[in-house]
């Protein structure tokens, strides 16, 4: 057994020290940058959720305070009276279908360019990835005739449609990156076994590229969610067809010097809330699906 002299350890002992330091400093100051991070978000979040049970003077009166009572009227109000329900149920619907309809193309064009070689592909391909550097509202004013003269114009049918359509490059670049760490083992011994190639998709590899696709249903799903620039484009005139983000906008532009504050904030919660309740629900998929594709 050897051993080291004095002086090669003390040159050891003092080199791991700086090193130690080093990494200490390096964790105290990402662990302090995300902290910072999760309560800018947090807080405003919270802000918002205790305000919808405020009343209108609680809210001038002591913005930061809590409030005396929980008004829940504030979230009846906003759900009937300002039609937030009606709104509330025409994105879930628009969402559900476009989503489903992304999902669908996307996977299954993913993985035609993650597993079959032919002639064009890599230029098709990049053709999808080039619509990542394509900001929607350079499209607009085109969009908006071709969708008029389709038929599409203040329909649903044609707001699932777009949505479908600038969602898919970012899902057939993430899940072409990600079929593309799936063991090909298990795909030839389908084949072997008498498997066609859309059974072994439908039966065999989607369940595998299970992650990957909630993560990117969920991405999804918060985009369209979220988005206002394409259904006020796309829907007008026709109150009752509005997406939610439509109708806060109008709610909080109705208002004028009223400053109903507490129907406001209810109102926004009620559109938050979905949004934290899939991702709660999915967090782990998430995070599972974002580092699977890095594992190969």
């Amino acid at each position: 057994m050897t051993t080291l002299d004095q002086p090669t350890a003390t040159l050891v002992a003092s080199g791991d020290r700086p090193v130690r330091r080093e990494l200490g400093v390096a964790n105290a100051l990402s662990h302090g940058f995300l902290l910072l991070w999760g309560l800018l978000t947090v807080l405003p979040l919270l802000w918002m959720f205790i305000s919808s049970f405020k009343t209108n003077g609680e809210i001038l009166a002591d913005p930061w305070g809590l409030p005396g009572a929980l008004h829940l009227d504030n979230w009846a109000r906003a759900w009937t009276g300002a039609h937030i329900g009606r709104y509330f149920l025409n994105s879930l619907v628009v969402v559900t279908g476009s989503v489903s309809l992304t999902m669908l193309m996307g996977a299954t064009a993913a993985y035609v360019f993650a597993r079959y070689e032919f002639r064009g592909r890599q230029v098709v391909y990049y053709l999808f990835v080039g619509g990542l550097m394509f900001p929607v509202f350079l499209a607009l004013v085109p969009l908006f005739f071709v969708v008029r003269n389709a038929g599409l114009f203040n329909t649903w049918l044609g707001l699932i449609l777009v949505y479908a359509a600038y969602s898919l490059p970012f899902t057939v670049f993430f899940l072409t990156a990600f079929f593309r760490t799936l063991p090909t083992t298990v795909a030839e011994a389908a084949l072997v076994d008498g498997c066609g190639h859309f059974r072994l998709f439908f039966r065999v590899m989607l369940p595998m590229a299970r992650p990957g696709l909630i993560s990117v249903a969920i991405f999804n799903f918060l985009s369209h969610w979220n988005q206002f620039l394409l259904p006020q484009v796309l829907l007008q005139g026709d109150e009752s067809k509005w997406m939610l983000a439509q109708g806060l906008f109008a709610l909080s532009v109705s208002q004028g010097y009223a400053g109903d504050y507490a129907r406001l904030f209810a109102g926004l919660s009620i559109a938050v809330l979905p949004v934290l309740a899939v991702y709660v629900a999915f967090q782990r998929q998430v995070q599972a699906g974002l580092t699977a594709g890095q594992l190969k």
